[in-house]
């Protein structure tokens, strides 16, 4: 779409906003655009010349489910300001009126969604001392909100997930079938189900130097065990390289106290852990999804080609909370430049001479990082970026990967099997279920393998 067509569609939607909702609309952004809806800022003008701050999702009405329709959260957030979560308030919705299928309006909360900010900047120091006990809160509001109330959650097994989409996708991970089996043997009994936000975690809270301010993106909401909630927000990968168990800022009693104290159920930290475990699997799936656009061509991308090197991390993560770690040392690689991530030249080496494919890519890498990165903003810095780390990634790969595939293989045979088919295929028949914690160490020791090529730095952080 051209610019031009670009100033025309936000006109007639700002035309349709001003009579739908009665009034004039100015400074009309879009914030985001996924594949389901589309969200803009607004201010809206009324008769009487007062200005509402406002924003407006809209449903695309290809894509969008059930759960995902804006319509159906415009019921949810009126009963969750009901219960006093801290949510934006509806101020109308609807479907046509040249505003898309779907649509709906609340007041713009004001604050900071970025999670890197919100963990680090010293400005929000205050609001992350009180973030912990304000999220207990507004958890044990979202769970006091009965099902019955909302038209349309539907309800969900959370063991129904993570297997088949993987066997959708074609994917061969030993780790994550382990940790499928683990978690249908170690399934905690639950409570009774309740209204289950899906989502709940940093990126999606509006925080403000008060602390939290808004509970937004309600799109995942169901019903389910109150404790998914819980696992969620303190999955490893929502804690964003934060050190605290609870989303990266917190620490799970005070959580657990607080959410108690507003009326949540007594909550057995074991069953956090599990949740937790399940977070984790999901979150590898919806990494397998989102490469597999990629791969397929549909949607060709260098970000969503390195996010298929990220499924490892959680396969580490969700090893680390079964219990289990490599009970190997690594093997550390000579280094022929001390001081450098230069690859070696060995020998065997093909003879093209120097540089290397591993130098080429370097020095590629490089160019990225000194002639792209410095000199772009916004998204093309974010690109060049994304494209110096999957160029270090190959250059790593180049020089680790062989000796990491040799102790793949013999890692494979001591347990006899020969390939991660066939490991796959025994764990999933039940082969090992007497002896995960001895297959635990082994794809425990194959995560940190892969994540030494994909991402050194995740191992430096501590273990869930």
């Amino acid at each position: 779409m051209s610019s031009s067509d670009t100033a025309a569609a936000s006109t007639e939607v700002a035309d349709a906003l001003g009579r739908a909702l009665g009034g004039r609309v100015e400074d009309l952004r879009r914030l985001s655009g996924g594949a389901s809806r589309v969200t803009s800022s607004f201010d809206l003008i009324d008769d009487a010349g007062a200005r509402h701050r406002l924003v407006i999702q809209q449903d695309r009405g290809d894509r969008a489910t059930q759960n995902g329709a804006v319509s159906a959260e415009a019921a949810l957030l009126e009963a969750a300001h009901q219960a006093g979560v801290p949510v934006a308030e509806v101020v109308a919705s609807g479907e046509g009126e040249g505003l898309g299928p779907r649509w709906l309006v609340a007041t713009r909360v004001e604050g900071e969604t970025i999670p890197r900010k919100i963990l680090r900047d010293p400005e929000w120091e205050e609001a992350r001392r009180l973030l912990t006990a304000q999220c207990g809160r507004a958890l044990a509001a979202i769970h006091a909100i009965a099902p019955g109330s909302v038209p349309g959650l539907s309800a969900t097994d959370p063991l129904a997930e993570p297997l088949p989409l993987l066997d959708a996708l074609g994917e061969v991970r030993p780790a994550l079938e382990l940790g499928a089996r683990w978690l249908d043997a170690h399934r905690p009994a639950g409570g009774p189900r309740r209204t289950v936000h899906g989502d709940f975690r940093l990126g999606n809270l509006m925080v403000g130097p008060d602390g939290l301010r808004a509970v937004l993106d309600w799109e995942l909401a169901h019903v389910g065990d109150p404790v998914e909630d819980i696992g969620w927000l303190c999955a490893p990968a929502w804690r964003f390289g934060g050190a605290g168990r609870v989303g990266g800022f917190g620490d799970l009693g005070v959580l657990l106290e607080a959410y108690e104290a507003a009326g949540g159920r007594t909550v057995d930290p074991i069953d956090v852990t599990w949740w937790e475990a399940h977070a984790t699997m999901k979150w590898a799936v919806v990494c397998g999804l989102q490469v597999s656009a990629h791969l397929s061509g549909s949607t060709r991308s260098v970000e969503l080609a390195a996010i298929g090197r990220r499924i490892c991390e959680s396969e580490w993560d969700v090893l680390a909370l079964m219990g289990v770690g490599p009970e190997e040392p690594v093997a550390v690689a000579p280094d022929p430049h001390p001081g450098s991530d230069r690859s070696p030249v060995v020998a065997g080496t093909p003879p093209f001479g120097r540089p290397t494919a591993a130098e080429l890519v370097e020095a590629v890498a490089e160019y990225l990082e000194t002639g792209v990165m410095e000199k772009s903003s916004g998204r093309g810095a974010f690109e060049a970026r994304v494209a110096r780390n999957v160029l270090q990634i190959a250059e790593r790969e180049m020089r680790l990967g062989p000796g990491i595939a040799e102790d793949n293989v013999r890692r494979l045979a001591d347990l006899g099997v020969d390939s991660d088919r066939d490991l796959v295929t025994a764990i999933r028949a039940g082969r090992f279920d007497e002896d995960w914690q001895r297959v635990g160490a082994v794809l425990a020791a194959s995560a940190r393998d892969q994540l030494r090529v994909a991402n050194p730095s995740y191992l430096e952080r501590p273990h869930p």
